[in-house]
């Protein structure tokens, strides 16, 4: 047997001997057994398990469910929050950690487990009471005033995912952490992984909090957006997540107009079987809540992601369609309700977004006298800029209530979107007016996105390598006027990243990098329009849109 197979064969079977779960455990004996037989497929299998660890991304870590260090299981997570805790420990003698989970597989195992490996290392773990939301959890680390928090969800990802979210409390405030945290982390999980089994036995002497969180959570949501009176037709969809219990009470403290409910999504189910993805950026996610509106004469769709940190609308026109609106679209919506608060009130700060969103987020802070800060991708970035108003990312993501929570929280923002449709329900506006008004105020900004799922991650790696050794000199005809590569650092605090940028002729962005969270290449397409008037601003960018993205297809390759 190679050098490398007898390797990976021996990490395995030390693995077997472990491993607590038997689902988990099973799977490997059969893996190895196909191995033994010489089955090149279950080879190149085992390799990918056990040649290397799942590591701090995007949004921590994030694999499929399965037996190896490469994904996520209950060795892994045991392993995770051992070393997490000898990071805690030497930076403070008596650390407090919470720990909350969603309704994915195996979610309250990981959390108990979780807390159990913090508890025998020293640490007061605090589990939450049962499945709750992200924003909970992360509302719970600077409540409760915890050194850390961890938060065991996949978010939207595929039904087979699942994940371990790291907050930091203390002089992080309760954002995700950041290098060179991760990295500490990272080596604090190998010496608990050279040092055995032993450094991570598992305590049950950990507590569990009752429902005063949550309660606070919920007072704290809605004094930041109440709501006026008045009649709204709405659906919500909690797409077989978590986030219907939280946001229900929140909607009757808040004495919101009642929705009419995706019965078949309202409830956690970790299979997710009436959508593709549990994302409701893909395509199909919300054909069962438009069809509840449809019957219900619905003015706007709401609809949280499977863990409730993540926001989608969509909204009828005079026509009886449903237009989905797009991240960057709702994010423009609620930065400007954001800064005219503010403005209103006299508040100085700053409205932040990712690198990717649109840039017409500076568009709106200049209008109102407010600061603008591009940050990486992904809220641990986001969270930490200074002064913070309010942020988000294209993606779906939308941090309206820094003082409450610092990551994204999709309950809230689904608040704050009521109140904006409310308002205008009061004030007689229609949601067309409002949004001709933001063109002619702000300019015309228009967002695409392509995504290219890939089976072997080396294919994004050998597409980025390609347009760096032959940079492009035009998209769909538009001519590059400048490009960017964020894998050196650049001026204005964003770290080096495998990112790419380029400005195009005619107020025309493209961006490509690889996803955080999945096996992805995504392109972001932005065009922005501020000259003529709003029809033609609107027709201009439309067109210049479609443009770009077939040259950004021709580019990269079509969307999955």
């Amino acid at each position: 047997m190679p050098e490398r197979a007898a390797r990976l064969m021996a990490a395995a079977t030390e693995w077997l001997a472990v491993d607590p779960d038997p689902e988990t455990r099973a799977e490997l004996l059969a893996l190895l057994g196909r191995v033994t037989d010489g089955e090149a497929e279950a080879a190149a299998d085992l390799a990918s398990r056990f040649d290397g660890r799942l590591e701090f991304g995007t949004a921590g870590l994030r694999g499929e469910i399965g037996a190896g260090p490469a994904r996520m299981n209950r060795v892994v997570v045991a392993q995770t929050s051992a070393g997490l805790a000898k990071v805690l420990l030497s930076r403070t003698e008596h650390p407090r950690v919470v720990i909350g989970y969603d309704g994915r597989k195996n979610s309250e195992v990981f959390a108990r487990d979780a807390a159990g490996a913090l508890a025998s290392a020293g640490v007061h773990a605090i589990l939450l009471p049962r499945a709750l939301p992200t924003p909970v959890l992360a509302f719970a680390v600077r409540h409760l005033e915890t050194d850390a928090g961890v938060m065991i969800t996949a978010s939207h990802n595929p039904a087979a995912d699942n994940g371990y979210k790291l907050y930091l409390g203390g002089s992080d405030a309760g954002s995700q952490i950041v290098p060179p945290v991760d990295a500490e982390v990272f080596t604090a999980i190998e010496a608990v992984v050279a040092s055995g089994p032993a450094s991570w036995n598992e305590s049950s002497e950990y507590d569990v909090a009752d429902d005063e969180v949550l309660d606070a959570y919920v007072a704290a949501t809605t004094r930041a957006f109440p709501l006026p009176d008045g009649d709204l037709r709405w659906v919500y969809t909690a797409m077989h997540g978590v986030g219907w219990e939280t946001f229900d009470r929140v909607l009757r403290a808040a004495r919101a107009p009642e929705p009419a409910l995706v019965d078949a999504q309202l409830h956690p189910d970790p299979a997710f079987p009436t959508v593709a993805f549990p994302n409701p950026e893909e395509p199909g996610a919300l054909d069962l809540a438009v069809a509840v509106a449809r019957t219900a004469g619905a003015d706007l769709i709401v609809a949280n992601d499977p863990d409730a940190d993540r926001l989608a609308l969509a909204v009828r026109h005079d026509s009886g369609e449903y237009e989905q609106l797009r991240g960057n679209d709702i994010g423009l919506l609620l930065a400007a309700s954001a800064a005219a608060r503010a403005e209103a009130d006299g508040r100085h700060g700053t409205l932040a977004c990712s690198i990717v969103s649109t840039p017409g987020l500076a568009a709106v802070a200049a209008a109102h006298g407010l600061a603008h800060r591009e940050t990486l991708t992904g809220f641990k970035w986001i969270s930490r800029a200074p002064g913070l108003i309010f942020g988000f990312e294209e993606a779906l993501g939308y941090l309206v209530d820094p003082d409450k929570i610092r990551d994204k929280d999709g309950i809230s923002a689904a608040l704050a979107a009521l109140q904006l449709f409310l308002e205008l329900r009061r004030d007689g506006v229609s949601f067309a007016e409002h949004r001709a008004a933001a063109v002619e105020r702000y300019g015309w900004f228009g967002s695409d996105q392509i995504s290219i799922r890939v089976a072997d991650l080396s294919d994004i790696a050998a597409t980025m390598q390609r347009l760096r050794a032959e940079p492009p000199t035009e998209i769909g005809g538009l001519r590059i006027d400048e490009s960017d590569d964020l894998l050196v650092e650049r001026d204005g605090g964003i770290p080096a990243s495998d990112v790419l940028r380029y400005w195009l002729e005619g107020g025309a962005r493209v961006i490509i990098r690889p996803s955080g969270t999945e096996p992805k290449l995504k392109v972001y397409l932005d065009v922005g329009v501020t000259d003529g008037d709003p029809v033609d601003r609107a027709d201009w960018g439309a067109a210049t849109l479609a443009q770009l993205r077939a040259g950004a297809e021709e580019l990269v390759g079509p969307r999955d």
